[in-house]
């Protein structure tokens, strides 16, 4: 299979540096993903939860779009700009994947980017 670009207006449009996914050798690549809306590019929620919540949305919609799901996530990073949040986002991810989690790593968010709290990334089966 060639490497493919995905795309869907379902999610947020990423910038022009990266695209929301790639698919390849029988996977999707899902860059992280913000909790941007995706009609209005603003970020979407203030709580962690809320904001987790967004990001998944637009996961999922990018995965659809690709062909796979949520449930056929392998991998998963998760990125965080305060390591307080983590129960939060915990909460919340409890909710999308309450049994047969994908693995999953965590990271702190590089850079101060206003309102944002969150980023996930993720590798499922295609």
């Amino acid at each position: 299979m060639p490497r493919q670009i995905v795309f869907t207006p379902k999610a947020a449009k990423p910038p022009a540096t990266y695209s929301q996914a790639v698919k390849a050798a029988g996977l999707v690549f899902v860059s992280g993903t913000a909790p941007h809306d995706p009609v209005t590019g603003t970020v979407k929620g203030v709580t962690i939860q809320e904001q987790t919540r967004q990001c998944l949305t637009n996961l999922a919609a990018i995965l659809e779009e690709a062909g796979s799901s949520l449930d056929k996530i392998v991998s998963a990073t998760v990125v965080l700009a305060d390591e307080d949040d983590f129960p939060g986002m915990n909460e919340e991810w409890l909710q999308w994947f309450p049994i047969d989690p994908p693995a999953r790593q965590g990271a702190k968010l590089p850079a101060e980017i206003p309102g944002l709290k969150v980023s996930i990334a993720a590798i499922a089966e295609a």
